[in-house]
């Protein structure tokens, strides 16, 4: 993988890891596009650069991550579903993670999803009710959709969100705080696969992709705030289906 690779693959990474897009999709999309294939180190690269995604929501929001055990169990709760069926389905989802089909079809109805939640909601009064132990659990359970390549954890967890009765903000907001433990999880997790196959330079670039993803990903979550506030969500919606579309008709597997 070159340095070049990697500064592409950190920017995706790091640019739609909390835009309702899929990061997943992207870089499986990204990988085919520079000609990667998927070993077991570029599969579990993607992955641990994540790293530098947790970072940037640890710096901006650090105020509230400072110890609230109301806050930790919240996060506990709504991390506990995708840890469960993320473990127990990993076979599955490792087979799809190397279908850019897959992908495709997910942008597109995670798209029109999208689009549908923030007409009806742009119509409604925010009721803005705050996060409490059972929405934490809804808004987790949500995440097991995102297990599936292209459906976008932060679209599945916003949308959601704002269902229980978040505000457009709150909902992104908690969606940026469940990533905390769900990417560290699935971070360590790799990590602790590829044990056996890292070699010197495999480290440095691990550190580079990570660095890199942390600062687009402090860029990344500073833009969308502002562009949700002033438009919603629908040209997100508006952007995957375009982008499934054209995988569609790019792509033949």
């Amino acid at each position: 993988m070159s340095y070049f690779q990697i500064l592409i693959l950190s920017f995706i990474e790091g640019l739609t890891e909390f835009l309702p897009v899929s990061s997943t999709g992207h870089l499986i999309l990204t990988n085919s596009f520079l000609g990667l294939e998927p070993t077991e180190f570029s599969k579990a690269f993607d992955v641990i650069i994540q790293f530098g995604a947790i970072a940037a929501v640890l710096v901006i929001y650090k105020e509230r991550f400072k110890f609230n055990l109301d806050f930790y169990k919240k996060l506990f709760i709504g991390f506990l579903p995708a840890a469960v069926i993320g473990f127990l389905g990993k076979k599955l989802i490792s087979d799809m993670m190397e279908s850019t089909i897959v992908v495709a079809w997910a942008l597109i109805i995670g798209g029109i999803v999208m689009i549908i939640t923030d007409w009806i909601f742009s119509r409604k009064s925010q009721e803005n009710k705050p996060v409490d132990f059972k929405n934490s659990f809804l808004i987790g359970l949500s995440q097991c959709l995102a297990l599936i390549p292209g459906v976008s954890r932060s679209a599945a967890t916003i949308v959601s969100g704002q269902m229980v009765g978040l505000s457009k903000k709150d909902a992104a907001e908690f969606s940026f705080f469940l990533a905390v433990p769900t990417l560290t999880a699935a971070t360590l997790y790799k990590l602790w696969k590829i044990r056996d196959i890292i070699h010197t330079e495999h480290i440095s670039q691990l550190v580079v992709g990570t660095v890199l993803s942390f600062i687009f990903a402090i860029i990344a979550i500073r833009f969308f705030l502002t562009i949700i506030k002033k438009y919603g969500f629908k040209w997100f919606g508006i952007y995957r289906i375009i982008l499934g579309v054209v995988v569609l008709f790019t792509f033949k597997s």
